[in-house]
């Protein structure tokens, strides 16, 4: 079924501030409690408002719902992430239900989701990102070069269980494995069970009786990793490189991902405009009047390219296919030279005679 929009599940104007979103939605949760409102259908409105509540007063998810839609919030966030940092403790508070926040809430409504557990499962490691600077020519060739990246990975000495080698982790007798604890508390609604991330192991459901000496019983050390990089022909300035699986480890989870970005370092001659490059040439005075040919210097080797005689000030010649690479093998972009024309500041008595002698013939012609 296709999700309403949240701010007209709330009621509330796109321009609404949280304060208005709050009040909105503690308006609704109170009409809508399935514990005050015996109605089949009040559950299932109450979980629809909680969710829009979730993600609208967070800051982050609202600009990322705002921009993008539900999709945007659907691949960003697990569903048990839209509720996490919306403050759902003052609003029951302030209805005489005890100070419940996003695990009570999640747990009661919502836990159940696709087989949910509150026990800590493997987790997916975080993602890295380095930043390098490359030359233009580097661009233009592309680049295999190694870096260096310091990273989480998992312990080698115990396999990243976090146990010493020979033990393993054991059964936490004080939540028996589940890694939760439930709370029961009689609230302006009725009852309401509070579930609470077990204290003792943290919500792994297992405890560390003799650690691992490498990584004191966390899985995971610290490591600098030498990895190989290969930067692909006619890049440009900004561009993200993603590496799957070289970013930090993850707790007995897949491992994250590198995302590499390329900077561009200013070159003294050419300048980049996509995948066309862009120079200035000075050229004598006789060759623009006259004509010739001059040598252009490009990446890829010199080039001659011909000046038509009469040639002005700022005109641009343009050597085809001699300019960057374009990604994904489609050619090469091209070279424009703009001349500028030297005129000379000192002069000798022949030079100036045979310039004199020009002026007239041009003003007879």
């Amino acid at each position: 079924m296709q999700k309403k929009d949240y701010y007209e599940v709330l009621g509330v104007q796109k321009k609404a501030s949280k304060s208005d979103i709050k009040k909105a939605y503690r308006k609704l949760a109170l009409k809508y409690h399935p514990d005050k409102n015996p109605d089949k259908a009040a559950e299932e409105k109450f979980k629809e408002i909680s969710e829009a509540y979730a993600v609208l007063f967070d800051d982050e998810k609202r600009q990322m719902y705002d921009q993008y839609g539900h999709a945007g919030i659907d691949q960003k966030y697990s569903y048990e992430d839209i509720f996490r940092g919306a403050d759902f403790s003052d609003i029951f508070r302030g209805m005489g239900g005890g100070g419940f926040g996003f695990e009570d809430i999640f747990d009661r409504f919502f836990g159940n989701r696709g087989g949910y557990q509150r026990r800590r499962g493997p987790r997916r490691g975080a993602d890295l990102r380095y930043d390098i600077e490359i030359t233009l020519e580097d661009a233009y060739r592309g680049l295999e070069t190694e870096i260096q990246v310091p990273r989480t990975e998992n312990c080698d000495n115990c396999n990243g269980s976090g146990a010493k080698p020979g033990t393993s982790p054991k059964q936490c007798s004080y939540c028996n494995g589940s890694g939760q604890m439930q709370q029961s508390q009689r609230t302006a609604f009725g009852m309401f069970t509070q579930v609470s991330t077990c204290s003792k192991c943290g919500g792994k459901g297992t405890i560390i009786e003799n650690p691992c000496p490498e990584c004191r019983g966390i899985g995971l050390v610290q490591k600098t990793r030498n990895i190989d990089l290969k930067i692909p022909q006619g890049i440009e300035d900004g561009s993200q490189l993603r590496l799957p699986g070289e970013g930090e480890a993850g707790e007995q989870g897949q491992n994250g991902d590198l995302y590499i970005v390329v900077h561009m370092r200013a070159h003294p001659h050419f300048q980049r405009r996509g995948s066309d490059l862009h120079m200035i040439k000075e050229i004598p005075l006789t060759i623009a009047a006259l004509g010739g040919k001059i040598q252009v210097q490009t990446l890829d080797g010199t080039e001659t390219l011909k000046i038509p005689e009469g040639s002005q000030n700022n005109d641009i010649f343009k050597l085809k296919n001699k300019g960057m690479p374009r990604l994904r093998g489609r050619g090469n972009g091209d070279f424009y030279v703009e001349i500028h024309i030297n005129i000379p500041t000192h002069l000798s008595r022949k030079a100036k005679k045979l310039l004199t002698d020009l002026s007239k013939e041009l003003e007879e012609t």
